[in-house]
């Protein structure tokens, strides 16, 4: 584990492997040990993973108060500076595949290849503005453990709960472990995010898409949607997932992934 001071703030990052970087942001509310799966097979594989934890969460720095997805994604931004990474493979999950999107947004030029897991383009509707802004002020007011188990059997399938408890015992460590503070800004930010439906046409360069069959918070019409609208899209269902293929089924997820990569790779040797 790594740390890096930006501005204000600290970062805990890994940094594994060497090669391309390919660089994966988490989700909502965990850390960068979600990734640990990926991580461990692609820095072995001719990668250089980074994964950092996002302001707010795991070693990150908790900063109070509203967190936008374009602070975040700048934060990756000057981290990648830091590093000396220019052009990467951007990935994300849920909220991570909207901080992704953000960074397109802000810094298309940096990013050779997407990969939008389980996750959604749509700006916040006005009731989910609402919800977003209340479960903030509920998460201040009790903590995270209720929270916690209320949402692991949407984030884990009820049936992997049952099959995979190391599993859902990790999910929900990191939900338990994330900070109050923290996790209730990224929601006031994401209740604020811009829709990200009218860029997906702008997305030039090739973009995995990927969805658990049983996602019950960013479905599969979801993934359709930027599967049609993204030019260069490849769409992949994980069957037995729900909101977390990556953990719930890595070996079908990081197969889908490596031959993405190895594709991405292809072609950049191709164009060189």
């Amino acid at each position: 584990m790594s740390t890096l001071a930006i501005d204000e703030i600290t970062i805990g990052y890994d940094d594994e492997g060497s090669g391309e970087p390919l660089v994966l942001v988490h989700g909502h509310p965990f850390d960068r040990s979600m990734w640990r799966p990926q991580i461990e097979r692609f820095s072995r594989s001719g990668w250089r993973v980074i994964a950092p934890d996002l302001r707010g969460y795991g070693e990150s720095t908790v900063v109070p108060g509203k967190t936008r997805l374009e602070t975040f994604a700048r934060d990756i931004g000057q981290l990648l500076d830091h590093l000396g990474v220019e052009a990467i493979v951007l990935g994300g999950l849920s909220m991570g595949g909207q901080i992704a999107m953000e960074f397109h947004r802000l810094f298309p030029d940096r990013i050779r290849a997407l990969v939008l897991a389980d996750t959604s383009p749509k700006a916040e509707t006005e009731e989910g503005k609402k919800l977003r802004n209340e479960m903030a002020d509920r998460l201040l007011r009790e903590g995270m453990g209720p929270f916690a188990d209320e949402v692991l059997p949407k984030m884990v399938a009820p049936y992997n709960i049952e099959a995979l408890p190391a599993v859902a015992e990790h999910v929900l460590g990191m939900m338990r472990r994330s900070s109050p503070e923290g996790a209730a800004a990224a929601l006031r930010g994401r209740a604020e995010r811009p829709d990200y439906v009218g860029m997906l046409r702008r997305i030039v360069m090739p973009t995995l898409v990927v969805v658990g069959r049983d996602d019950e918070f960013t479905p599969i019409s979801d993934a359709e949607l930027m599967h049609a609208r993204i030019p260069d899209a490849t769409l992949v269902v994980v069957e037995r997932a729900a909101h977390m293929p990556n953990l719930e089924r890595p070996s079908e997820f990081n197969t889908a992934l490596a031959r993405f990569l190895d594709a991405v790779a292809a072609h950049g040797k191709r164009s060189g």
